[in-house]
């Protein structure tokens, strides 16, 4: 388990066609396991650069990013490959189901290629009954309405018990009020399994219902507010 990851003047440049983007400037930060933190701010404020990179999914141009003091990022693929897997669930605004495969097979999809210490179809019956969707093990994503697809996501994403739950903008495509659903069943899963929840948004009204809120803008944090009121 990862307790603990700390960006140390983190700095992201996009370079194509003579072009020189900069989406994150020199920034420093620290997360701890079993934080529930929301990051806010415009588009274009580095917001889903800072998730990637958190996520091992891309790597600064500077700067450096340590998992409990160790510099993942600069092992072979393979094994940044399997520390994520090890490690870190996604969600994302998309809910990326495969539409021929049913609740319990998208849920699989991460196990198919690992070995485990523990019974996948079992495992994965057990955290779709978690998120609500016992009854629905077997239906199709298209059976499904949009806040049950993404709790078949948020499924998907925990199945491999990871230490950090990484969602970008999961609620974006639902209404209010089944995105206020997904909010607290992702605070649910922070509180009861202690994992790091890290939770990107527009929504000021959802951001502010975290214990931590980082407000970012044009790739810098501005303001990193610790001890909110759940």
């Amino acid at each position: 388990m990862i307790r603990k990851i700390n960006f140390l003047n983190v700095e992201k440049v996009y370079r194509g066609d003579g072009v020189q983007t900069s989406a994150l400037n020199e920034n420093n930060l620290s997360f701890d396991i079993g934080e529930f933190t929301s990051i806010i701010g415009p588009s274009g404020s580095g917001k889903s650069t800072l998730l990637s990179l958190l996520g091992t999914l891309d790597q600064p141009t500077n700067g450096k990013i340590t998992y409990d003091g160790e510099e993942i990022l600069k092992k072979r693929k393979n094994k940044i490959a399997d520390f994520r897997f090890g490690e870190i669930g996604f969600i994302f605004q998309q809910f990326h189901l495969l539409p021929t495969l049913t609740a319990i097979e998208n849920v699989l999809t991460p196990l198919f290629s690992r070995k485990v210490p523990y019974n996948k179809q079992q495992r994965a019956k057990e955290v779709l009954a978690q998120v609500g969707l016992e009854d629905k093990v077997n239906s199709l994503p298209s059976q499904l309405s949009g806040g049950q697809q993404q709790r078949v996501a948020i499924a998907r994403a925990i199945v491999h018990k990871p230490s950090w739950l990484l969602a970008d903008e999961p609620t974006g495509n639902l209404d209010s009020e089944t995105g206020e659903l997904i909010f607290e069943l992702l605070k649910q899963l922070n509180q009861e399994e202690g994992c790091g929840v890290i939770f990107v948004t527009h929504d000021a009204a959802l951001a502010s219902k975290a214990n931590r809120i980082i407000t970012m803008k044009d790739g810098s944090v501005q303001s990193d507010q610790v001890g909110v009121s759940l």
